[in-house]
């Protein structure tokens, strides 16, 4: 192997006698270099997107939530709450209750979700940085705030004492209604303040006090939608699970952030791996340059093969020069695109190089993950496009 490396090293970097050698190897490692670059930079930018996404979630989301397995409500008296808060693990939980709600203001209507929460909530999720006029659920009862995509469809502001929100919900039970006023629960309220997270959650959530919800929707105290839970750094998912089981009676279940959005989670990988295959084709492609070039070599060379064939160096190791040599030279190439690429990702960080409005720069992520991939990636390549390349070898000493 030391006589084939010493052999490849000498054919990668000293020139050849014939210039077109040199130039079709350099554009083999340019080749190399773009591909690197390339995939990187898509990889680095698509994983960027990617948190961004993710992070509106991650604003919303809690680390699990606990739901019922059947039914739409889940029953938790106060001695089951006390052992949830002893579970090992739980920094905080809040009690949250769910439901599809008519809205109407001012001859307007849209329909949204009700979610009624405790006072507990914003330790649970990072709501507060969504909020940006007025203040949250106040002690008032009959206070609610809206996303500020139902606050634009309504036409409707914070404080408005003038004109009221109301809330519809069916009534629960069976029966004929004659009066059609009758088949629903409703209840006035006031917006205090506005969220904005996404387009898809301001245009979905109402938030209430968890009396009110309760009351609009004529449940008991200690019936609940919902579960939210904050778990440590240091927590242990599965171990938190089964101790949550345990608790129960009935049979719950029990969500992570990821299983709550997966089907988020699917495209966005779905989306990644489809980008990881189209710029890989294009890697490939560029890594026939390696291939020709290692070809051209070998036809170059082909006296030099012989000669060493001649003088007790066998068809392996001969094969292994240039075999040797397309592995340099994808190296060569594909750590100097990474280098370069690193750079380009570093300089987007710091310096905000590229902006999709004026205040937001396009998003990228810095990650080992996709280092290693693109690594790996160009390397199995390049050693198969050099084996292709190297067994060629046969003719030249025919």
């Amino acid at each position: 192997m030391n006589f084939s490396y010493y052999i490849a090293k000498r054919y990668l970097f000293t020139k050849s006698k014939n210039n077109a050698i040199n130039i079709i190897s350099f554009i083999a490692t340019i080749g190399v270099f773009a591909g690197a670059l390339a995939l990187f930079i898509v990889l680095s930018g698509f994983s960027g997107l990617k948190d961004f996404s993710l992070s509106f979630t991650n604003e919303f989301d809690p680390d699990l939530k606990l739901l019922p397995e059947q039914g739409k409500t889940i029953v938790v008296d106060s001695l089951l709450q006390e052992k949830i808060s002893e579970v090992e693990g739980i920094v905080a939980y809040s009690k949250v209750i769910e439901e599809r709600v008519f809205l109407d203001f001012r001859e307007k209507n849209q329909m949204a979700f009700i979610k009624g929460v405790d006072e507990r909530f914003k330790s649970v999720n990072a709501i507060d940085s969504s909020l940006f006029y007025g203040t949250w659920l106040s002690d008032k009862p009959s206070h609610v705030v809206l996303g500020n995509g139902i606050s634009q469809s309504l036409s409707l502001g914070t404080y408005d004492y003038g004109s009221t929100l109301r809330l519809m919900v069916p009534k629960p039970g069976k029966g004929q209604i004659t009066n059609p006023t009758d088949a629903f629960n409703a209840k006035q309220s006031v917006v205090s303040d506005i969220y904005s997270i996404n387009e898809e959650l301001d245009n979905k959530y109402v938030f209430s006090s968890l009396a009110f919800a309760q009351e609009l929707l004529e449940l008991d105290t200690n019936e609940f939608s919902a579960l939210e839970i904050k778990l440590s750094p240091t927590a242990k998912e599965d171990d938190v699970r089964a101790s949550l089981n345990n608790l129960f009676d009935k049979p719950i279940n029990i969500k992570n952030r990821i299983q709550l959005n997966d089907k988020l989670y699917k495209m966005l990988n779905t989306e990644n791996l489809a980008v990881y295959l189209i710029f890989t084709l294009v890697l490939i492609i560029a890594l026939f340059n390696v291939i020709g070039s290692i070809i051209m070599v070998i036809l170059d060379k082909q006296d030099n093969i012989k000669t060493l064939y001649n003088v007790g160096a066998s068809v392996s190791q001969i094969k292994k020069v240039f075999l040797l040599q397309g592995t340099l030279m994808t190296l060569l190439g594909g750590v100097l695109g990474l280098f370069v690429g690193v750079l380009i990702i570093y300089a987007q960080l710091q310096l905000n190089m590229v902006m999709i409005t004026p205040s937001l720069p396009y998003p990228v992520s810095l990650t080992i993950k996709n280092i290693l991939i693109v690594f790996v990636t160009i390397m199995s390549l390049g050693i198969i496009a050099s084996y292709i390349a190297s067994s060629r070898i046969h003719r030249a000493l025919a």
